[in-house]
């Protein structure tokens, strides 16, 4: 979903990412915290000063999200509900689930357990703020508590919006899925709801431009188009995984597949294979039986000047189970491993040998077809 992420650390058996166009939110928000809202609100302080308390709130910002995040998380745990990890991007953070909450039960819990952190989070900042004066704590240091206080009051209250896939919004689709007992009309209804308020939001963008507020404009503007996306792409997913449960591996994978040899060197492999069939993975291959994967960045750790020295057999590792699957799985596992470890491609294997290739373009192809086709 996010692309290239790098990986932070590790916390509670989660692991929490970055995504680049985090850097580019940090530094705004720095800059709006240090030349805007701190220097309105506590006057006469040295401009180091505004800059430490804008970074000092960033980060507060910052490890806020990752709480709110770690909440979502900790109860799809307890529901059985696999969370691949959290990310940190533009628009602030997710708890990257690979499969659709198993009940409206797990859903509403796990979707009310961010806003809930946040609020607590909020009172807690502000009931320091509250109780303590300037002897115990300087007029900075105040500035930035209540700051975190009033942000985590405002992160909880944009997210229970009922726009789909935020949180209310999915509080909002676990109450319709109640009711009806149908996931798949609840994620339609939530998620016209949510391209509504995205619409809504660009449209506040637009007229906040025009009215002299560029920045306040632009974000409202993008925020807007992101989550007008954003709920599309969810129901989008939810038809798919509904269009492929039924379906084994079998009926989508390619029996004839591209295979290498382990005693192919490095120059043939990306001559006559990479460049030529541009996949970043090859099955390799010796006398019918799969003996390992060789992919494009273990070939870039070898210099080019040396390719013609070694075979793909020094290089090809053993194939894991998060690239493979076998033919009798339901194509819907097929997908979730696809998202779950952002591979495009799993070999299928059957007893120790390679029967076929899927991939995500051939599972999106099946889908296209039977949009066109069915309702």
């Amino acid at each position: 979903m996010f692309g290239t992420s790098y990986r932070l650390f590790k916390l509670l058996g989660f692991e929490v990412k970055v995504h680049p166009s985090w850097l580019i939110i940090a530094v705004l928000i720095v800059w709006s915290l240090s030349k805007g809202l701190f220097p309105h609100y506590f006057k006469d302080l040295p401009t180091a000063t505004y800059w430490w308390m804008g970074v000092v709130g960033a980060i507060g910002l910052f490890l806020s999200i990752i709480a709110h995040e770690l909440s979502h998380s900790l109860v799809a745990r307890k529901f059985g509900l696999p969370i691949k990890g959290i990310t940190l991007f533009l628009f602030g953070g997710v708890a990257e689930m690979t499969e659709e909450p198993p009940s409206a039960k797990s859903e509403f819990f796990m979707a009310i357990a961010g806003p809930i952190a946040s609020i607590a989070i909020g009172i807690f900042f502000l009931g320091i703020n509250f109780v303590t004066n300037a002897a115990l704590f300087s007029k900075p240091i105040h500035g930035v508590i209540s700051y975190l206080g009033f942000i985590n009051i405002l992160l909880a209250g944009f997210n229970l919006l009922p726009a789909f896939p935020l949180d209310g919004g999915r509080v909002l689709r676990s109450a319709l899925w109640a009711w009806k007992k149908n996931l798949k009309w609840a994620t339609h209804i939530a998620s016209r709801i949510g391209s509504g308020f995205g619409v809504a939001l660009i449209i506040l963008g637009v007229l906040n431009f025009f009215s002299g507020n560029i920045v306040g404009g632009m974000w409202w503007a993008l925020i807007g188009m992101f989550l007008y996306s954003a709920s599309k792409m969810s129901y989008q997913q939810l038809l798919m995984r509904r269009a492929l449960e039924g379906e084994t591996v079998s009926s989508f994978m390619r029996k004839d597949p591209v295979t290498v040899s382990p005693s192919l060197s490095i120059e043939e492999l990306v001559k006559d294979y990479v460049y030529k069939f541009h996949f970043k993975m090859f099955p390799v291959v010796d006398q019918s039986k799969l003996v390992g994967c060789v992919t494009t960045k273990q070939i870039k750790e070898i210099p080019q000047d040396e390719w013609s020295n070694h075979t793909v057999g020094e290089l090809a590792t053993q194939c894991s189970n998060e690239n493979t699957i076998a033919p009798d799985e339901d194509a819907t596992q097929a997908l979730k491993m696809m998202r779950r470890n952002d591979n495009s491609r799993l070999m299928v294997t059957q007893n120790n040998q390679l029967v076929g290739v899927i991939s995500l373009k051939d599972l999106l192809k099946f889908f296209a077809l039977k949009v066109e086709l069915e309702d």
